[in-house]
């Protein structure tokens, strides 16, 4: 694959403390080591000196954890962008919509991005879609990702981990390559 070579932008999204309330989001989270994978990238990214995008949420539903009001908006602490890494805040699904995003990742020249955070359904699924339709090659990093349980429309319960098997399976070879953070990491 040889990602690395591409100077590929890492987007880290939603990585915010309010994902911890689970019952809030669903319950029942699958992929609990979506963090630690995340910041193995993070620290990968730091080392080589390549390109880094934070990416929060901030709600508009003032009963959201992560609205801006709460302590649940606040990022967590292993993902605070250091100096030159761009912080988006985003009010929608996608990181590009009413954001600057897609204008800092053309000034840059970046063409490869590299996605990992929460939730993979919603705006991990969004942002990646919206990546592949502006031409950008997207390398979805499927263990740097994590959902919660999702309430069908007749009442019954999708599990976390079928809801993130689900996403991730409609991504792949449409919008994004899906892989794991081990085969960037060793790459």
């Amino acid at each position: 694959m040889n990602i690395l070579s591409k100077n590929p932008a890492l987007l880290l999204i939603d990585l915010q403390k309010g994902w911890a309330k689970t019952e809030h989001w669903g319950g029942n989270r699958n992929n609990p080591d979506a963090e630690i994978v995340a910041e193995s990238l993070l620290e990968l990214w730091r080392e080589k000196n390549l390109p880094i995008f934070h990416i929060i949420h901030s709600s508009k539903d003032p009963n959201s954890e992560l609205h801006a009001s709460k302590s649940g908006y606040e990022m967590l602490d292993a993902f605070r962008p250091q100096e030159g890494e761009p912080l988006i805040i985003k009010q929608v699904n996608s990181g590009f919509i009413g954001t600057d995003l897609k204008e800092q990742l053309d000034q840059a020249n970046i063409e490869t991005l590299v996605i990992a955070g929460l939730t993979t359904n919603h705006c991990v699924s969004t942002t990646t879609r919206m990546a592949g339709n502006f031409g950008y090659e997207v390398f979805l990093v499927a263990d740097a990702t994590a959902t919660f349980d999702r309430k069908g429309l007749n009442g019954e319960v999708f599990p976390a981990e079928l809801v993130h098997q689900t996403a991730l399976a409609s991504l792949n070879e449409e919008f994004a390559t899906v892989v794991n953070g081990q085969e960037i990491i060793t790459e």
